[in-house]
């Protein structure tokens, strides 16, 4: 186990313009607010400091966590003896690169990113506006909503590798299926992706993005704490149809509730720890699997220590 003491001391003084917090609860940076304190989070501000970060955890042999919003993970309560690097707000820049064309770095929420396009009259990306996470996680997890999905309008992905190398994918080289890419769950850092759009009426995209902002509302728990859809569509029907009809909606253990609203969201009620959302979780796959064979899988990523 490293000896965090010392390995952030030697890290302020090897970069001491980085901002790096300590036993940081993990709850302020999931959207499930649930997660104990991690030793070490790193918000790095550039591609550059990205990659001088990643060589030094990677010569102290640290493998680190890397995460965006937090939107789509159930972190342990317990004290979490690792390194998390989180891509935020300063890896955010959208750049418009010839007349269909945006580059844009992996910790731009996709909320902004869908909006920013849709101001040049760039269509595309409507379907994203409402998915709570940022451009990296969307890629690594192909994510999707209403028909689209990122597969549509990816270009190519522009990466760190285990040996902190750049790296480009394009195309087939990406692998994007339905909640997957070649990026999944491996080691690979997503730095920033180039998107392919059309052009369309600025003002038919707003309205477009404000009539399913308003389906999300009408029809999703967003004003309780979840990481969004808990389960994957599996091949015969849909999760949240599946969980209802075996009588699961509204069912709760501890803090951790299935949704009266949509059975597909695992949501906090109030005061919901790791364990109460997956004793819940296994409790509905158990479920659903004796009520008609179908095996749920997890959406939701989860984190425990090693």
């Amino acid at each position: 186990m490293y000896d965090f003491d010392l390995l952030t001391k030697e890290l302020k003084a090897r970069m001491p313009m980085l901002k790096l917090l300590e036993n940081e609860p993990m709850k302020a940076h999931c959207s499930f607010k649930i997660g104990g304190t991690v030793s070490a989070m790193a918000l790095p501000a550039s591609i550059e400091e990205t990659v001088q970060l990643c060589e030094f955890l990677r010569d102290k042999g640290v493998k680190p966590i890397v995460i965006g919003n937090g939107t789509n993970l159930l972190v342990t309560d317990k004290p979490l003896r690792r390194f998390v690097i989180k891509m935020s707000d300063s890896m955010s820049t959208v750049e418009r690169k010839g007349e269909t064309s945006v580059h844009a770095l992996c910790g731009v929420s996709l909320a902004r990113l869908a909006s920013d396009c849709a101001h040049c009259s760039l269509t595309g990306l409507e379907f994203a506006h409402g998915i709570p996470g940022t451009l990296g996680g969307a890629v690594s997890m192909n994510a999707g909503a209403y028909g689209g999905e990122m597969k549509q309008v990816l270009r190519s992905v522009t990466y760190l590798d285990e040996n902190i190398k750049f790296g480009k994918k394009a195309g087939d080289e990406l692998e994007l299926s339905y909640r997957h890419s070649v990026f999944s769950d491996t080691d690979l850092i997503i730095l920033g992706c180039e998107l392919s759009l059309k052009e369309g009426s600025k003002e038919d995209m707003l309205d477009k993005m404000r009539e399913l902002s308003e389906k999300r509302r009408s029809s999703q728990p967003l004003d309780k704490p979840s990481a969004g859809s808990t389960f994957k569509r599996p091949k015969q029907g849909y999760a949240a149809a599946l969980i209802e009809e075996a009588g699961l909606k509204g069912f709760g253990i501890g803090g951790a509730q299935v949704s009266e609203k949509h059975a597909g969201f695992v949501i906090n009620r109030g005061g919901a720890s790791f364990e109460d959302v997956l004793r819940l979780m296994e409790h509905i796959k158990e479920t659903v699997y004796k009520r008609t064979g179908i095996e749920l899988e997890p959406e939701v990523k989860i984190i425990c220590d090693e």
